[in-house]
């Protein structure tokens, strides 16, 4: 078990995505695993049953085995001494107190680290990349903050040099305010679009970008460092580099796209530096996942670790993740997609993505302001726009967790805006309700979006379930 030192962990909170990814690799080191959270919810608990790593719920101090060596800790809010026994007694037992972020930080130390971070794109791109990796017999570790269709696994511990790593800017624990991915030691990076996000945390762009910048500054001399021209605040983080990276962007960049030809299976023509390198077909919806591939594609042939046509063979293969534009029934005629809605940018991508491809139909949009950002007041003004292009809006009530540590907005004055903007907008709070309503607007001419990052009140199982009866497949 090189890299790691403890042979015996217990995850508290281990139904977070990153959680419940890096106790798979602890596992896949050997180590002894067991996990708690207050209530787990698919796909995390299909993952975690399917692993047969031991779970326990809810919180409570007797979850902790006896014999622990070392106690990962999650982000939640809910996890701090002063009201969870299970935390309490964490710190009563003496045992090493870890973040996830830290055992990454760990388990990296004697491998080669490609860390991707980013505002948007970035669990995508590790897919990517990793997918790509494994179908060139190259045996990478990884660990995707997400549960992928491609690879079959979030987390995996290989017998190649590479460790590809999902970092994210978000504190990493309620006792370590540093962002997780400066735990990770880089030798190579991918910086995905950047865009002012997490205001909770970050309340102004400069304090949003540092982070970004102490992490270039870890990277070595040596590294190579591939960043985005796409975010809206990624010009300006290139601007204030002092050292050189090379670029990609749709249009703007070192490397670019060009002829994209839209269909169920879309194509386009990757250049570098105006040069033709390899055309692309894949399945996946939207611009923003030809972005992602065009970084991936970037970095793995600007490394030399794939040839073209490898890397195009990879693409066209991948089948993407969930949550991530995955279609949610086959059973139905109406198409039923669920995007990753943590931001205004993702929900913007998520929307442009379905209007493309299924531009003569009607778009419904189920939300659930889950995230801090979403349910801020500084912010609310993301609803100005954020849903264009929808025909009707249906907004679950916002989550409450953690509500006092921000200046939480209300349903009523998230419909406020929505409604000022023109939009048709429905508030939702209970489940039965939520699917009447939902189910009459429905019609052989919609399409539906769900956006959150959170359980949206079982909608996402419940919707489905209406129309496959409604609207069977042929």
């Amino acid at each position: 078990m090189t890299g790691f030192p403890y042979r015996r962990v217990h995850f508290i909170g281990v139904a977070g995505v990153g959680m419940s990814a890096t106790a798979l690799l602890l596992r896949d080191l050997g180590v002894a695993v067991t996990g708690s959270d207050e209530a787990i919810y698919p796909p995390i608990s299909d993952v975690l049953a399917r692993e047969k790593i031991a779970v326990r719920t809810p919180y409570a101090a007797a979850n902790i085995p006896a014999e622990r060596d070392a106690i990962v800790i999650g982000k939640n809010a809910r996890l701090v001494p002063q009201t969870n026994a299970e935390v309490a007694e964490a710190f009563a037992r003496g045992a090493p107190i870890l973040s996830f972020a830290d055992v990454l930080g760990m388990l990296a130390g004697e491998r080669t680290p490609i860390v991707v971070a980013g505002s948007f794109g970035k669990t995508t791109s590790v897919s990517m990349m990793a997918h790509c990796l494994l179908e060139a017999g190259l045996d990478p570790s990884f660990m995707i903050g997400a549960s992928p269709l491609s690879p079959p696994t979030a987390a995996r511990i290989g017998k190649g040099p590479l460790m590809v790593l999902e970092g994210d800017e978000y504190p990493s624990s309620n006792t370590d305010d540093r962002s997780k991915f400066l735990h990770y030691r880089p030798a190579h990076l991918l910086l995905t679009p950047l865009a002012h996000d997490h205001v909770n945390v970050f309340p102004t762009v400069e304090s949003y970008l540092a982070p970004f910048h102490q992490l270039v500054a870890l990277a070595p001399p040596e590294a190579t460092i591939l960043a985005s021209t796409g975010g809206e605040l990624s010009a300006r983080f290139l601007a204030a580099l002092a050292r050189k990276v090379v670029t990609y962007g749709i249009s703007a960049g070192d490397w670019r796209v060009r002829d994209i030809d839209w269909g169920e299976r879309t194509r386009f023509t990757i250049t570098h530096e105006g040069r033709d390198v390899v055309r692309v077909e894949t399945g996946q919806l939207g611009l923003h996942n030809i972005e992602n591939m065009l970084g991936v594609g970037a970095f793995l042939l600007t490394r030399g670790l794939v040839d073209a046509q490898a890397f195009a063979a990879a693409m066209a293969s991948f089948k993407g993740i969930r949550r991530r534009l995955d279609r949610k029934s086959d059973k139905t005629r109406i198409p039923m997609f669920e995007g990753f809605g943590s931001s205004y940018d993702k929900a913007r991508s998520a929307i442009a993505a379905i209007k493309r491809h299924f531009p003569e139909r009607r778009l419904l949009v189920v939300f659930e302001p889950h995230t801090f950002s979403w349910r801020n007041r500084a912010t609310l003004h993301w609803y100005d726009d954020a849903f264009e292009g929808a025909a009707e809006v249906f907004v679950w009530r916002p989550a409450e967790q953690g509500a006092g540590t921000h200046d939480q907005a209300s349903q009523e004055e998230i419909m406020a805006r929505l409604k000022a903007a023109g939009l048709r907008a429905h508030a939702l709070s209970e489940r039965e309700e939520a699917v009447a309503r939902i189910g009459a607007a429905l019609g052989e001419d919609a399409a539906v979006l769900f956006l959150t990052s959170g359980p949206l009140g079982g909608l996402i199982e419940a919707v489905p379930a209406l129309a496959e009866a409604r609207f069977p497949a042929a």
